[in-house]
């Protein structure tokens, strides 16, 4: 499984024949910025999910149900699940935690619509937990990531993602389950694994977004260098007029054509002359008044 916010990354995604795409709400730290994913909207959410399911119309794809979308209860979580399915066209939704979350996706499952769990390190609750920690690295704690799995499956789910535990907790679940587990940072285990499509393809460059990558995390790529020098190159070749060449400019008048429009041309040069010197004589008042901070 992998996830894909938009059009580009969803076509990539279809055109590597993933089985699953994820329409992670990691698209609020990876896509719009945010520290974390708690404040992605439903709104935010589906406006992706579209753009997905047109990159990948013939992919498995499942949407993330955001933070406060389906905590207080059973009914908001199928009115926002279905949204989901209806106008996104996602084939499932996944939902975080398990303890009072089972009798919304049992309530989900029974509508008709597919539930994906998700145990371990719950990044929507990242203010409960006291951040993006581990999970399950006590016994008590770790037996807990198990029931909540097993609870999961007896409320209908038809996999289970299990986030940043010890891979012998992963190995436990992926063991007690009969439906499939889905592995980010917890070991070789489980049936699948997922990672974010920014993270595995090192698209970002800057050291924000570099402290941002998971220590789990393998780049497979590290294009982040790669865009950055591009756009680099970009910016000096224009500046230094060696960007566009002859060769990228196809477009061409027949001669005679050119020497019509050069005749138009001179019927009113002066005029445009002088119109051009006078909005250079504006801007260079404008900039004078700025600068000296009059008004």
């Amino acid at each position: 499984m992998i996830t894909a916010y938009d059009f580009p990354s969803a076509k990539h995604a279809e055109y590597a024949d993933f089985e699953i795409v994820l329409v992670g709400d990691s698209l609020g730290m990876v896509i719009l910025g945010y520290e974390n994913t708690q404040p992605v909207t439903m709104e935010d959410m589906l406006h992706h999910c579209k753009a997905v399911r047109r990159g990948a119309p013939t992919r498995f794809i499942v949407g993330d149900m955001p933070f406060g979308s389906y905590e207080s209860g059973s009914e908001e979580a199928l009115r926002n699940a279905l949204r989901f399915i209806k106008e996104a066209g996602m084939d499932a939704v996944k939902l975080e935690g398990g303890g009072s979350r089972i009798e919304s996706v049992r309530k989900l499952v029974d509508s008709g619509v597919p539930v994906m769990g998700h145990v371990g390190l719950t990044p929507q609750a990242v203010g409960v937990l006291g951040g993006f920690r581990a999970q399950g690295r006590t016994s008590k704690r770790a037996r807990a990531i198990l029931d909540d799995a097993l609870s999961l499956q007896a409320a209908g789910a038809f996999a289970v993602v299990i986030e940043c535990t010890p891979a012998i907790v992963a190995q436990a679940v992926t063991d007690a389950l009969s439906i499939p587990t889905i592995g980010i940072g917890c070991g070789p285990h489980t049936d699948g694994q997922v990672l974010v499509y920014h993270d595995l393809l090192g698209i970002f460059h800057h050291p924000h977004h570099l402290e941002h990558v998971p220590k789990f995390c393998k780049q497979y790529a590290k294009l982040g260098g790669e865009i950055h020098n591009a756009l680099i190159q970009y910016k000096q070749e224009v500046h230094s007029k060696d960007f566009p060449t002859e060769a990228l400019c196809p477009y061409k008048m027949s001669e005679e054509e050119e020497v019509s429009f050069k005749t138009l041309l001179q019927q009113d040069k002066d005029q445009r002359e002088r119109e051009r010197d006078l909005a250079k004589k504006k801007m260079r008042e404008a900039d004078e008044y700025d600068v000296a901070k009059l008004y």
